[in-house]
């Protein structure tokens, strides 16, 4: 396993992380708390992945216990990333909640330090290395006094990196923008990048190295949600429980398709899936990846990506011209929740998302 550090600190990272998610919420299967605190303990203690991240939102502080009982006493050895923002308190809100429907938001200055405390009491913690805002929109992003509480929190020792996580729906391209733009000091992004979803987070990418010089970014969905593992088929059925379950067919169909076209990616006895978290790698900024991780077998398959060859520039060219054309597949535009236009009070500095980024063909460490 290769380290990273997060620009300006001494937070050090696995490249490739353990989100837990996928062991917490059911979304993914079912996984007892035994069964997610043993693959972590695994992940730590045979494949030297470093990076936990979590939610106070993934089953309401399951994820965050799942932690605290997997680390008992070897808090030095691990960092914790975790998210706040939705208000899992309100008992009225969590009472009429529907599936993976969104629960409120509360980010004032008095909530953000509650949330921050009950997530150290769960974590079993006196300080969070990486705390972002969870699915932070434009409101939150222009909200001047909830950047200020965590520089407070930071200065005070609670939290070591701040920052926010967009999504869900691909990313939301404005939001971090322009809040790279308005707090050019936030030490850390968490976006969903892969090899078939480029967009926007190459744009992203492009707007935090224009203007914040300390963010980096770890990155979630780095498999298109199980597409780049290349397990699926046209015929593949979903759990009811599962939510990819709840995706247009469309996207199963087409996705099979467009995977096909990167079979010149798994060489050197690396799989699809090995491959596509080295895509990843090779920017630079990215810190840490977040595959989703919910057997033994996947554990050691992706953790094993970190010591595989790096794409070759010819990879890394073959890749970009392949998302020009959508990878040969003709459907329609991606619907996006977030903002993906300039709107009114935003800094017009940045060149159209949409153009071309350019990347780096290979890796340059982090390394501590």
């Amino acid at each position: 396993m290769k380290y990273r550090l997060f620009p300006n600190t001494n937070v050090r990272v696995s490249e490739v992380g353990f989100g837990t998610w996928t062991v917490s919420t059911g979304w993914w299967g079912e996984k007892s708390d035994a069964e997610a605190v043993a693959m972590m303990r695994r992940a730590l203690d045979v494949h030297g992945v470093t990076f936990f991240d979590a939610a106070d939102a993934y089953g309401n502080g399951r994820a965050e216990k799942q932690i605290a009982e997997a680390f008992r006493g070897r808090r030095s050895e691990i960092v914790i990333g975790t998210k706040i923002g939705y208000d899992i308190y309100d008992e009225v809100a969590l009472a009429n909640r529907r599936g993976q429907q969104e629960l409120p938001m509360r980010t004032d200055p008095a909530f953000v330090r509650l949330a921050v405390d009950r997530c150290l009491e769960r974590l079993e913690t006196d300080y969070i290395d990486v705390l972002q805002i969870h699915n932070a929109k434009m409101e939150h992003v222009r909200d001047p006094e909830l950047w200020g509480t965590l520089r407070d929190l930071q200065r005070e020792g609670k939290i070591k990196t701040w920052g926010a996580a967009f999504g869900p729906a691909i990313g939301w391209l404005y939001e971090a923008v322009e809040l790279v733009e308005r707090e050019p000091d936030i030490n850390t992004i968490q976006m969903i990048w892969n090899v078939l979803e480029q967009h926007p987070g190459s744009a992203m990418i492009e707007a935090a190295r224009r203007h914040a010089p300390n963010c980096c970014f770890n990155v979630r969905v780095t498999h298109a949600s199980g597409m780049l593992e290349g397990n699926y088929t046209a015929d593949t059925v979903f759990p009811e429980n599962d939510h990819r379950r709840h995706r247009p067919r469309s996207w199963l169909v087409n996705g099979v398709e467009k995977v096909k076209t990167l079979d010149f990616m798994q060489r050197d006895r690396m799989s699809l899936g090995q491959a596509a978290l080295k895509w990843l790698l090779a920017e630079p900024l990215v810190v840490t990846t977040l595959p989703n991780i919910y057997d033994d077998a996947q554990l050691d398959e992706f953790a094993a990506a970190s010591d595989a060859p790096d794409l070759s520039p010819a990879d890394m060219e073959r890749i970009l011209e392949l998302d020009m054309v959508n990878f040969g597949i003709e459907e329609d535009a991606m619907k996006y929740k977030g903002a993906m236009t300039r709107s009114e009070g935003a800094n017009t500095d940045l060149q159209d998302a949409r153009n071309p980024i350019s990347r780096p063909a290979v890796s340059a460490h982090h390394d501590a």
